[in-house]
């Protein structure tokens, strides 16, 4: 590893967080994620006192002994009726500091595997370069945000335009700077 791709990672990774920051807090384009509900307190205090582990929860859903066929009869019974996917804490923890800290981190990663491949390009243009890091915030997006959304019927129009919006940004940086 030299110090192009570590320059070009740490840079490219700081582009990528700093597109996350505003999206999520700046801009908020991810605020219906995070709907409010006046009846929160209630929700969570019934929560408190029916859960037992945390984790993530999917509701209506059969338990992990139930033969195939009590599986079918119980999605059928559900056919129709309301649903939700629970993702329950015992406590709240948001140590932004390190949360921020590990978000970079990843990002950075992130950044320096896309310039290791990258660099297996000769001759690399910066259309070629945008154009790849787009593909790789596509590929990303496609096989996590919109899949799920597939199955549990998210908006993830927000999480196209991150993909799309950061790496094309970090796309921008990597072809001017690895091209030096």
């Amino acid at each position: 590893m030299n110090s192009k791709m570590i320059i070009g990672a740490l840079v490219g990774g700081l582009l990528v967080f700093i597109w996350q920051f505003v999206s999520w807090a700046a801009i908020n384009f991810h605020k219906g994620e995070q709907k409010y509900t006046p009846n929160q307190d209630t929700i969570l205090q019934m929560l408190s006192s029916h859960m037992s582990e945390e984790g993530t929860y999917f509701l209506p859903t059969s338990p992990p002994d139930a033969s195939s066929e009590e599986q079918q009869k119980a999605m059928e019974a559900s056919m129709g009726k309301p649903w939700a996917q629970i993702t329950y804490h015992k406590s709240m923890d948001a140590n932004m500091g390190m949360n921020m800290f590990r978000g970079y981190l990843t990002d950075v990663v992130a950044v320096l595997l896309l310039i290791w491949l990258l660099m297996k390009i000769p001759n690399i243009s910066m259309q070629t370069t945008i154009v790849s890091c787009i593909v790789v915030g596509l590929v990303g997006y496609l096989t996590t945000s919109y899949t799920n959304s597939i199955w549990f019927e998210k908006n993830t129009l927000p999480d196209l335009l991150d993909a799309v919006v950061a790496w094309t940004i970090c796309g921008a940086w990597l072809g001017f700077w690895l091209r030096r």
